[in-house]
């Protein structure tokens, strides 16, 4: 009888946020596959079924290809380059301290180096984007202005005008953004590692290289995976920051697939093409994350 009122109580609570979830969230889901199969054109009532000729359109369309080859090349450099970072970073403010007396200590100031770190990740991703368009501005951005400060005006890229930069350009705000985050992730990690594991490994002769990649990365790999799987979300993404700073251009050397999808939608009226493209992005992305847990999937190292 208890555990029948308990059952009662617990699904209570539970309906009215399942029916939320199952409205707002998992219908729409259903409904861009079906839509994707239409022509329909957002406004208009009636809605066409035309089979799989979106996704035949889709395979012939070269701006969705580019789109999607950019997308890779960030799930690929996104990554690899913050993590990179992150970890570097996360672990210099930990240990870059060195040993006195069999103690690993961190850098001075390192909790005031973490705040710098993060702050760029509690910005609004529109003042981000507004505020490296002004740094990338070829004529009186801050980037181009310290170029001439230190004699080399000789050197006056259009950082986001130039086909060969735009998309780098676009590349290092997104990992400016979010390196902070994982800095803080990381050292979270660090910091639950027991201190006697990292001194006695000091007392045995190992470098902050060993340290480092025989100890450190082990002992926070769930970490890694985590935010290699969020990054990776990250880089199917990128939609806000490409919209604001480049919008795709130049030549579409910066369109990702998220963008594309949305001028399909929203500025040509294709919700039929654009949910296709949705349905290609929701696969790859649980395909994408699958495989990047099972790949990077160890034994857990308990201590």
């Amino acid at each position: 009888m208890r555990n029948r009122h308990q059952s009662r109580v617990i699904i209570g609570f539970l309906a009215a946020p399942v029916v939320l979830y199952t409205v707002f969230v998992a219908s729409p889901y259903v409904q861009a596959f079906y839509i994707a199969l239409t022509d329909w054109r957002g406004l208009s009532a009636e809605a066409d079924f035309v089979g799989l000729a979106n996704f035949a359109e889709m395979s012939g369309d070269p701006v969705f290809w580019k789109a999607l080859l950019n997308n890779l090349i960030l799930l690929v450099t996104l990554p690899a380059v913050t993590i990179g970072l992150a970890l570097f970073l996360a672990f210099m403010l930990n240990a870059a301290g060195g040993p006195r007396s069999g103690e690993i200590r961190g850098v001075w100031g390192a909790g005031f180096y973490r705040v710098v770190y993060f702050f760029p990740y509690i910005l609004s991703i529109a003042i981000i984007g507004v505020l490296w368009t002004n740094i990338y501005n070829p004529i009186n951005g801050l980037l181009n202005g310290g170029l001439r400060a230190v004699g080399l005006g000789q050197i006056q890229p259009s950082w986001l005008g130039d086909e060969r930069l735009a998309f780098w350009a676009v590349l290092a705000v997104l990992v400016w953004n979010g390196v902070g985050f994982y800095v803080v992730l990381f050292t979270a990690g660090i910091k639950a590692i027991p201190a006697s594991l990292l001194e006695a490994a000091v007392l045995d002769g190992a470098s902050r290289t060993q340290i480092f990649f025989r100890i450190t990365i082990p002992l926070i790999w769930e970490n890694v995976r985590t935010a290699t799987v969020y990054l990776g979300i990250a880089a199917l993404d990128a939609f806000a920051v490409v919209q604001i700073m480049t919008s795709g251009g130049p030549n579409d050397s910066t369109q990702v697939a998220s963008f594309y999808l949305y001028q399909n939608a929203f500025s040509y009226g294709r919700f039929g093409y654009a949910s296709a493209m949705g349905v290609v992005l929701f696969v790859v992305t649980l395909a994408l994350s699958a495989f990047t847990l099972r790949a990077t999937r160890r034994e857990r190292i308990e201590f």
